[in-house]
């Protein structure tokens, strides 16, 4: 098996291996594995104490910042309090300075007192209480083995739970499902008790032992579940339920939230009561022995339990389900269903096996499908679907990204930052020009950088007050605001983002000046000069402005060959165009955009709506990579363009960049495919396997150059059937491929 070592960072310990009730669907006693038969009622002293002693070296060994145990049974309170305060305390004094230590217990509550209680609170055990409903459905199971009801005494340990002085104990309520049980009746029996979460817990079945399904339904467990979801969901989802906040969570492309369904590799082991080391406890489910290892906690180590082949088997990800499981698109969300169960028994007397798919196949398919569809519209991002709306998210980070860097350099810019901070406060309240000069791509790079300086502890405290000043003063003048702004210029030259730029001075002279809004202009005062700006669109003098292209028909975009934060490309940036250069390099760009407006209309227009700048570029370097070293990625709404080139060049180059850019941004702000893992697939482009990201942004780019040039059709099909049934992809990743597929077909 390949792949690291996954150490435990979650420990099942036994601390009594009998119980007080005589539940009928107990995988522990009803089941295939007896071993408790053979085990000691209570956990000696000498198995306590070498557990945690491994623990701490298992701990310490794989420099883990926390760990978590879990005290169990049977029914651990059967144990007493002075055999459970013993536990508590070698536990605790183990991992002393050694990791954080998580104590935790479930119980079936009938013995919970204050007494417990108190012992709990004192070492922070949190308290998981195991209750299947209402009285008529959890006394269909969990009874006396008279037959008495467990239910008043359930409930009065809850209340006892809920109590103020206990409350900060309060883990939740563990309940087992039976299909025969209403669902919303148990859902609201358990909603009532008001618990900090609800687990529904799938009961334990295998092929050989299929779980009931009275009427036959090959979905009757995820019907019973969907039901609960949606009375869950109309109450505003009141409480996390665990299984449905892991659904929700990968179906977005985050982790999940529980051992039963996703590829997370497995990171629990169990100590029974005479200290043997075992897989996770479900597996008794299976058939006898198991869970076994053959280990124990007194000679060996957690880390030769975490190489037995049982445990690495179930810390795999992808490849450790069955080969059928690995090509279903909801494999990620899933993961093949419990471990256990997934077994069936061999033919005759060949052993069984896990390679299979699990025994809730179709009720975990119809779960995650019937979640998904529910929820679609609250999950998909509405920049999937509106160009205007992707603007305004991306209008959002940069902002988010200026809050950011105040918080980051958390009071070290000092005065100066702390006065441009508060000058841009002032210009937001009265007008909208900080707005446009944050909507400019290059501002965040700018932001990028300083943030990433002031992360490493180096920020340029007084430059970024200067730069800050600059972008500031450009707000006041594009909002109209008789408002001066002192600035720093650098190198003679003073740089007003989304403006132009200003000679003040010979290169290499640096200085101060401010900048006012003056009639028909504005003017800049040094310590010698006045130079006034009577149009700030138009070269005079010393006056640079950022041209504009907006000519011929073609949308009015920046052309930005003045921003010092613009060098972000595969290309470098053009140090500059003359004014016949720009010109024509201008005309050329409005024809190639007339041709993308006659051959694409409907992406023209889209790009007329969202982009906001073009760049000049020289010629490709040889050695640059994609961005500039060290230099983070601009704003969605740039796009760097060679100078060079006919409009039948620029026209692909134009739409190829916009896809590009669209992608990104989408990027940025939805998640539209899971970020673990390393899965590869078929590109039809090239001969190798990809990454799902490149394989996505491949398809993307190829959708949109088709309708340009149908030489690009073909490839781009391949790969949207390719990405059809990809597991990684999220519900916004698959709204993203429906888009694409439309856009084809009207190729």
């Amino acid at each position: 098996m390949t792949g690291p070592l996954v150490p435990f960072r979650e420990i099942v310990l036994k601390v009594h291996s009998r119980c007080d009730l005589a539940c009928d669907h107990c995988y522990i006693y009803e089941h295939a594995d007896q071993s408790w038969r053979t085990r000691p009622k209570a956990i000696s002293d000498e198995a306590m104490t070498r557990t945690a002693q491994r623990l701490a070296e298992h701990a310490t060994t794989h420099a883990l910042p926390s760990v978590s145990v879990i005290l169990h049974g049977g029914e651990p309170l059967l144990a007493g309090p002075a055999r459970l305060r013993r536990v508590c305390e070698e536990l605790t004094a183990a991992l002393d300075g050694v990791a954080d230590l998580d104590l935790r217990i479930h119980t079936n509550g009938l013995q919970l007192s204050p007494r417990y209680l108190d012992l709990f609170a004192e070492f922070g055990v949190r308290v998981g209480i195991s209750l299947d409903g209402d009285r008529a459905a959890n006394d269909r199971h969990r009874r006396f083995a008279d037959g008495r009801s467990s239910h008043p005494l359930v409930l009065k340990a809850v209340e006892l739970l809920r109590q103020d002085r206990y409350r900060p104990l309060d883990l939740g309520l563990l309940c087992t499902i039976d299909v025969a049980n209403d669902p919303v009746t148990v859902y609201d029996a358990l909603a009532a008790l008001d618990p900090p979460r609800i687990d529904f817990l799938l009961p334990h079945a295998t092929w050989e032992e299929p779980p009931p399904r009275p009427d036959g339904s090959p979905t009757a467990y995820a019907d019973w579940l969907l039901a609960v979801f949606d009375r869950w969901d109309a109450q505003g989802r009141p409480m996390p339920v665990r299984l449905f906040d892991s659904v929700l969570s990968t179906l977005t492309g985050g982790p999940s939230l529980t051992e039963s369904l996703g590829l997370a590799p497995t990171d629990l082991v169990v100590v029974e009561t005479d200290g043997t080391l075992e897989q996770v406890d479900s597996l008794k489910s299976a058939y006898e022995g198991a869970a076994a290892t053959g280990f124990d906690v007194f000679t060996h180590t957690l880390d030769e339990v975490a190489a037995h082949p049982g445990v690495r088997s179930r810390q795999l990800g992808l490849a450790g389900v069955s080969e059928e499981c690995r090509r279903c698109p909801v494999v990620r969300s899933c993961g093949g269903g419990l471990y256990t169960h997934r077994y069936r028994p061999g033919p005759g007397a060949a052993p069984g096996g896990f390679d299979n798919p699990s025994v809730y196949c179709a009720d975990l398919t119809a779960l995650i499908g019937g979640i998904e569809a529910r929820t679609r519209a609250e999950t998909v991002s509405p920049a999937l679907g509106h160009p205007a709306e992707l603007v305004d998210a991306q209008h959002e980070l940069t902002r988010s990204m200026l809050a950011e860097l105040h918080a980051a350099l958390d009071g070290r810019g000092g005065g100066p930052w702390q006065e441009a901070w508060e000058l841009a406060n002032a210009v937001e309240r009265c007008s909208d020009g900080l707005d446009a000069v944050f909507a400019h791509p290059y501002t965040r790079t700018w932001l990028a950088e300083a943030i990433a300086a002031a992360r490493d502890g180096r920020p340029d405290a007084p430059g970024l007050a200067h730069q800050a000043r600059r972008y500031v003063a450009a707000a006041v003048l594009r909002g109209g605001l008789d408002t001066p702004v002192r600035v720093h210029h650098r190198d003679g030259v003073l740089v007003l983002p989304t403006l132009g730029a200003l000679r003040l001075g010979p290169p290499g002279a640096d200085g101060e000046a401010e900048v006012r809004l003056a009639e028909k202009g504005f003017v800049v005062r040094t310590g010698t000069a006045e130079l006034r700006v009577v149009r700030a669109d138009e070269t005079t003098g010393p006056w640079r402005p950022v041209r504009r292209l907006g000519r011929d028909g073609a949308p009015d975009l920046a052309l930005d060959d003045i921003d010092p934060y613009r060098d972000t490309f595969d290309a470098p940036a053009h140090p500059g165009l003359g004014r016949g250069e720009a010109a024509d390099w201008s005309g050329r760009l409005a024809a190639a955009w007339s041709l993308l407006r006659d051959a694409v209309p409907d992406q023209a227009a889209q790009a007329a709506v969202t982009l906001t700048t073009l760049t000049p570029l020289g010629p490709p370097a040889p050695t640059r990579r994609r961005t500039r070293a060290g230099r983070p990625a601009y704003g969605y709404g740039a796009l760097g363009v060679p100078v060079a080139g006919e409009p039948g060049d620029l026209a692909p180059v134009l739409l190829r960049g916009f896809r590009r850019a669209t992608l990104r941004a989408l990027t940025e702000v939805t998640d539209l495919y899971a970020l673990d893992g390393a899965w590869h697939r078929p590109a039809p482009w090239q001969e190798r396997t990809v990454p799902l990201s490149e394989l996505l942004a491949g398809a993307h780019e190829r959708v949109g150059l088709a309708a340009y040039d149908r030489r690009y059709r073909d490839h781009a099909l391949r790969a949207l059937d390719t990405l059809q049934d990809a597991a990684e992809l999220t519900v916004g990743g698959k709204s993203l491929l429906t888009t694409l597929h439309a856009e084809a077909d009207r190729v």
